[in-house]
């Protein structure tokens, strides 16, 4: 298998300012997703992806997204390895992403 791509906070926020609207799939649990989060994100705990993979587009550009970066990584190689070819991790996750957007707490 390939390496599995990252894309950092700085290049995301980017590519929403300019408008693009890849998928963001946000694995963290429920307690975590009502304490941060990110607007126009699906919301599908770790646990649950294989159950509810087929609320996923395996043909659209897919970025997922967690608290540090490592679960939304394993989520992200399990979903290339079902079929998904565009598949990109949130490096650091939300927590980075507070760096780049004081509206969104650390926890």
């Amino acid at each position: 298998m390939a390496d599995l791509a990252e894309i950092s906070p700085d290049e995301l926020k980017q590519r929403l300012d300019r408008g693009e609207h890849p998928v963001i799939v946000d694995v963290r649990e429920p307690w975590e997703i009502a304490a941060a989060s990110i607007a126009d994100t699906i919301n599908i705990p770790m646990n649950d992806v294989p159950a509810r993979l087929s609320e996923l587009d395996p043909d659209r550009e897919t970025i997922v997204m967690c608290h540090h970066g490592v679960r939304s990584a394993q989520v992200a190689i399990y979903l290339s390895r079902n079929g998904f070819e565009r598949v990109i991790n949130l490096a650091g996750g939300i927590d980075a992403w507070s760096d780049i957007d004081p509206k969104v707490p650390r926890y």
